[in-house]
């Protein structure tokens, strides 16, 4: 079976990052499926998906560490070519990845305690964005009559 979600926002850019576990759970409950694997994919090459404690002080080094790998103000070619200022969100969206996998146990993500699903908005501008999640797996009997 396999069952598809959207999940839709506004973000502000720069580093903006959303929590989006309850966004993905609610989907997974929503499909019935009941052993599995979800996905969520950002179409797009300027934001990311991963998973960090959703805790300011986290939050803090997360973009900190992303200053350092891939800084704002650095030099990019893609800058060059299209004048949009926004090189570091396009390396840091392929140092991070786009997507991100979580198996389904019993009808629940299998999350660690601390551990929250996140989006990343990279770019330098506000934008909307839509999310896919889709999820992957078997659904009681039960549940398909």
């Amino acid at each position: 079976m396999v069952y598809t979600h959207f999940l839709e926002f506004s973000t502000r850019g720069h580093t903006d990052i959303h929590d989006i576990t309850q966004g993905v759970q609610e989907a997974v409950a929503g499909s019935g499926i009941r052993q599995g694997l979800a996905t969520v994919f950002a179409p797009s090459s300027t934001s990311a998906i991963t998973t960090i404690e959703y805790e300011g002080g986290a939050l803090d080094d997360l973009r900190r560490a992303l200053d350092e790998l891939a800084p704002p103000d650095a030099d990019y070619r893609h800058n060059l070519r299209w004048g949009d200022g926004n090189g570091h969100a396009h390396l840091r969206s392929a140092l991070v990845k786009p997507s991100f996998s979580i198996p389904i146990v019993e009808g629940q993500l299998t999350l660690g305690t601390w551990q929250q699903i996140v989006f990343l908005d990279f770019d330098v501008r506000a934008r909307r964005r839509r999310l896919i999640v889709q999820i992957v797996g078997e659904a009681d009997r039960e549940e398909l009559r």
